[in-house]
């Protein structure tokens, strides 16, 4: 039975994580050790679940994975807190790709580094249910992808921290292999720098449409539909679909007004994504 120490166990991603492995926890194969330092987080985890947290040193102690549900900016910071309290051949997982890929983890040969990170609900999905259809996040009731890469350590480690990662995201769909330095692609570059700002972008669309007259429930409606359809269009969802030619001319005229020339080069190239997950950890 393999031991999981779940650090953060009280905070908001924590207690998803927690969630999700109780209610695993028949399956026989794990076992955790609540780590939680402060007193609201414990009453969170304990009302959530019921679970009592343990100390870190002992959980780190008997622990075969250490699972860190902290901050992105805390994760380096942590890991040099704890890392020569716990037995080689520990496995430690990460849920974000920052701390790794700017180096910020303390060197240590005989243990595995891990980090997965979920890809979210997609927009185009089959859930039916309430429940599902309202959670936007993941982790409860919708199917979703995710990533995982083995950043150190015995690839026989992978499939296991692979199946841990599966159970604190459940419902889990494609589990995608990757590297750290992709991963870090993935995020911030591509979900967060291009992704979130291109989202905040429409939105402030939406609002200059508002001010400029257009009632706010027929922006919003306006802008969501078409984006249902010119994604689907775009991403080959709907093959048959096709922009008009006003449409094409639009986007023509568009970009260069909207994008600067290079802006996927100044995006992703490596010095670009390193800066953006140091930023991140700073």
């Amino acid at each position: 039975m393999t031991k999981i120490a779940l650090l953060g166990a009280g905070g908001k991603m924590g207690v998803r994580l927690a969630t999700n492995l109780h209610t695993s926890a028949s399956n026989g194969k794990f076992t955790v050790q609540h780590v939680e330092i402060s007193e609201e987080g414990r009453k969170r985890l304990s009302d959530a679940i019921g679970a009592t947290c343990v100390d870190q040193e002992q959980a780190l102690a008997e622990a075969d994975v250490v699972l860190m549900a902290v901050p992105d900016r805390l994760i380096g910071k942590i890991a040099h807190t704890f890392i020569d309290k716990i037995k080689p051949g520990t496995a430690i997982i990460m849920l974000d790709a920052a701390a790794p890929y700017a180096g910020e983890l303390p060197k240590r040969d005989d243990i595995t580094y891990f980090v997965t990170h979920p890809c979210h609900p997609p927009i185009f999905n089959d859930e039916i249910e309430p429940e599902a259809k309202n959670d936007f996040f993941g982790g409860i009731a919708a199917k979703q992808h995710i990533v995982c890469a083995l950043m150190q350590g015995p690839e026989e480690h992978y499939p296991l921290c692979e199946e841990i990662a599966r159970t604190i995201y459940k419902p889990v769909m494609n589990s995608h292999r990757v590297t750290v330095e992709q991963l870090a692609i993935l995020e911030p570059a591509l979900s967060e720098t291009v992704g979130a700002t291109l989202s905040l972008a429409m939105r402030d669309a939406v609002d200059e449409a508002e001010r400029r007259g257009v009632p706010r429930a027929a922006a919003v409606d306006f802008m969501l539909g078409h984006l249902n359809i010119e994604l689907a269009i775009a991403f080959g969802i709907f093959p048959q679909g096709r922009f008009s030619d006003g449409a094409l001319h639009a986007i023509e005229q568009a970009k260069p007004v909207i994008f600067k020339e290079g802006w996927l080069e100044s995006v992703f190239n490596r010095d670009s994504v390193l800066k953006s997950v140091k930023d991140i950890c700073k």
